[in-house]
């Protein structure tokens, strides 16, 4: 197997109130590898990870990326953001900023980059994710589709190590839905590290290399992307069934 990238051990997160989201999960993820993590809403799929991006704080256990530990109150959140990039449901792009702008922000603030070096880049992975044409325009103008992709290119700008997607379809039309998994599906093949939070059960057979199954908190069945045809727990082939 190829180098570890990222390392999250016996990772709990105990919401106020008393929400016990994710109890005590361990996985490793390794250079090149694509993984799914699938499970009904309010598994703790998306909690892990704003974990591991530092979106929010675990209760206790360690996430470490190449090794370092990540969640300690000295690392620089702006450096592990821009290793570690993210791509959400509901898009997060800045509504009063152009599609270029979105894509350079990043580039600018946090790699400190001139206007015209960023600008470089993000017309480059405009292009990859077959945004170019659209870079002048303003996100309210764009379908959700279109939306997804520009968030997509913002965060590879970011040239990230690992990126996450969380449910990168849940807010889109199902005509819409293709187009974004094509994207994902090509970064893939080109060999980006990726962790997908994902409900496609069909994509994360066909995509990942292994797939996470998440329920009530906890890692119920780990393994290569057969075990969706092919589940070993009572808990995951309930799961599979409420998908035929």
């Amino acid at each position: 197997m190829s180098d570890e990238i990222l390392t999250v051990n016996n990772l709990q997160k105990i919401y106020p109130g008393g929400v016990h989201a994710v109890k005590g999960i361990s996985f490793k993820v390794h250079e090149g590898e694509s993984v799914a993590i699938i499970g009904s809403s309010g598994s703790g799929k998306s909690t892990v990870l704003r974990c591991i991006n530092r979106l929010i704080e675990p209760t206790s256990g360690d996430v470490l990326l190449k090794g370092k530990k990540i969640n300690t109150p000295i690392a620089d959140i702006n450096e592990i953001r821009s290793r570690i990039g993210m791509v959400f449901q509901s898009f997060e792009l800045f509504a009063h900023l152009k599609v270029l702008q979105n894509v350079t922000l990043g580039l600018i603030h946090v790699r400190g980059m001139s206007s015209d070096e960023a600008e470089v880049i993000a017309l480059e992975v405009l292009e990859r994710v077959d945004m170019l044409d659209r870079k002048d325009a303003y996100p309210g103008n764009l379908s959700g589709g279109q939306k997804q992709r520009v968030a997509i290119a913002r965060s590879l700008a970011m040239k990230p190590e690992i990126l996450l997607f969380d449910e990168p379809t849940s807010a889109l039309d199902p005509e819409l839905i293709g187009s974004v998994l094509e994207n994902i599906r090509s970064l893939a093949d080109e060999g980006m590290t990726m962790v997908i939070v994902t409900h496609e059960i069909g994509f994360a057979r066909d995509v990942a290399d292994r797939v996470i199954y998440m329920d009530q908190g906890e890692i119920a069945e780990e393994g290569f992307s057969s075990i969706i045809d092919e589940p070993k727990t009572e808990r995951m082939q309930k799961f599979l069934s409420t998908w035929d």
